[in-house]
């Protein structure tokens, strides 16, 4: 009877912590591996409660109490540590002393509580965390074998001590085994978090999966896709994708919205953008919506835009849901990262394509030869370096993959370009080359439609003599390519189209290079147009 009623003070204890773990705030303050004195206080309180109730609770046996305070104190002190331990002893022993100052067990059992407090501590301290639940057991039966000990030896009546020994000592001994479930229930809650977060990241890896295919895409339309998926798997009301300016894509309640026009991001959104950090509004009222979840997704080590998830009930955005997005975000972070390189390939090809069309077409090798032509009788030198010039144009187009160079091969191909030009124009053009000894890897094709379109449509549509400069210079952080031209200078709408990616076909080199540079730098081409003749030029970043 007396093991029974242990078991059911322990059973009220555990009853009483199961009921805690079921809320944020335990939860929060359990979970954390450093917590705040505030906190550390609210659990040293909540567990010297237990000790002084158990106590108070207790059955009392031939002068003696049967309790669980050691079972409060130990539990405590193993989980949380020295500053609920030590305290919980303390109190709990001075506690059961004072109830019965001049009782048959009040020194032992004073004792033991103190020894108790300290004993957890070693354990917390030295142990573990998986071995919590069976060393909490062994010490509490040392510890309660250590208070019959006591009983045994502090008492002045033997024979009144032997009684109480042989009464309590079973029940107190064996009923240390329910330090074991305590401590399992509030390691459980770890557990049930890591299992959580594997579900989360099966979802994620799931959502992953079936948005891969529309991010390769990378349109409107295909992140309108990507965002419906997320939708569906996240019970969202609303879902957006965003890029640093503006909304890419946006699905969910209000989408009438935000078809067919361009919608500015958010304050918030922006402040997530600048900080690089998630935001989370749980009191938002704003068009219908009182939950809010901001995931910054990254390029390149920079914040590219970001994934909103909206909720119209408020206190949505729970600790699962976040760290899901998390993941989530890593995800199309990747995906995105993948889709760029991806993009980048392909528009190399295309400009390997498209040099290939229309730098190597019967029209250009027809001038090219009829230069060399012209020149074999007069100049026969010339014509066989302009011969070299042409056979190394035209095995570098046919031979070069979409690989990265070094800046000094692509110099190279530009010589020989403008070589097979020079010959074509004759005095009519100048070309200045001011490199500097720099390596940086490019991809090909890069600096060369720029040289040709300041010679096609430059030079060439000037009734007069013109000069391009073709400039690679070391910055500190960064090379800068310049290609200047005299001629007669681009207007500024083709400029505007440029940059809105509208550009006609009249300009397809100067558009691939564009994309591409954004692709690869995020910066494209600075264009500028000067008082004779235009500028080009852009950035890239010396890997010397």
């Amino acid at each position: 009877m007396m093991l029974l009623a242990v078991f059911e003070r322990a059973a009220l204890m555990l009853m009483t912590l199961f009921l805690l773990t079921r809320t944020q705030l335990f939860q929060s303050i359990v979970k954390k591996t450093h917590r705040r004195p505030v906190e550390t206080a609210m659990i040293s309180a909540l567990f010297i409660l237990f000790a002084v109730f158990s106590t108070y609770t207790g059955l009392y046996v031939d002068g003696s109490l049967v309790n669980v305070r050691i079972i409060a104190v130990l539990s405590g002190g193993i989980i949380f540590g020295p500053w609920v331990g030590i305290p919980a002893g303390i109190v709990a022993g001075i506690h059961r002393y004072l109830i019965d100052v001049d009782g048959p067990t009040s020194v032992a059992c004073l004792i033991t509580s103190i020894f108790a407090g300290l004993l957890a501590t070693w354990i917390h301290c030295k142990c573990t965390k998986k071995n919590y639940a069976q060393l909490g057991i062994l010490a509490g039966m040392c510890c309660e074998i250590l208070t019959m000990v006591l009983i045994m030896v502090l008492s002045h009546n033997k024979d009144q001590a032997y009684n109480i020994v042989a009464h309590i000592s079973f029940p107190m001994i064996f009923g240390t085994l329910s330090i074991g479930l305590i401590i399992k229930l509030v390691q459980d809650l770890d557990e049930e978090q890591e299992l959580i977060a594997a579900q989360q990241a099966k979802l994620a890896l799931e959502i992953a999966n079936k948005t891969l295919p529309y991010f390769r895409i990378n349109t409107r339309h295909a992140l309108q896709k990507v965002c419906s998926i997320i939708r569906f798997y996240t019970g969202a009301d609303a879902v957006a994708i965003t890029n640093t300016q503006d909304v890419r894509a946006y699905v969910g309640r209000g989408e009438e919205h935000f078809l067919d026009a361009h919608h500015k991001i958010s304050q918030m959104t922006r402040q997530a953008v600048e900080s690089g950090e998630q935001i989370i509004s749980n009191n938002l009222n704003v068009h219908n919506f009182h939950s809010l979840l901001i995931i910054p997704l990254w390029e390149n080590g920079e914040v590219s835009g970001t994934l909103k998830i909206f909720y119209c009930q408020p206190d949505h955005i729970r600790m699962s849901l976040r760290e899901m997005a998390i993941g989530l975000s890593q995800i199309i972070s990747t995906q995105m990262e993948v889709s760029r390189i991806e993009q980048l390939k392909q528009m190399a090809a295309k400009a390997e394509f498209s040099a290939l069309q229309s730098k190597i077409n019967p029209h250009f090798l027809f001038n090219a030869l009829n230069a060399i032509s012209t020149l074999i009788r007069i100049r026969p030198d010339e014509a066989r370096q302009l011969i070299a010039n042409l056979a190394d144009f035209l095995r570098y187009n046919l031979e070069r993959d979409v690989g990265l160079i070094d800046i000094q091969e692509e110099i190279q191909q530009v010589r020989d370009y403008v070589a097979i030009e020079q010959a074509r124009f004759g005095s009519k053009l100048e070309v200045v080359f001011d490199i500097d000894d720099v390596h940086p890897r490019i991809p090909c094709l890069l600096i060369q439609p720029l040289v040709e379109n300041a010679i096609l449509h430059g030079i060439q549509q000037s009734r007069v003599a013109g000069k391009v400069v073709i400039s690679v210079k070391k910055n500190v952080d960064d090379v800068v390519v310049t290609i200047t031209d005299t001629g007669v200078g681009i207007d500024q709408q083709t400029i505007d189209r440029l940059y809105q990616g509208k550009i006609d076909s009249h300009h397809i080199g100067l558009n691939n290079v564009h994309q591409r540079l954004l692709l690869l730098y995020s910066d494209g081409l600075h264009i500028a147009r000067l008082e004779q003749g235009t500028s080009m030029q852009f950035f890239i970043k010396d890997q010397d």
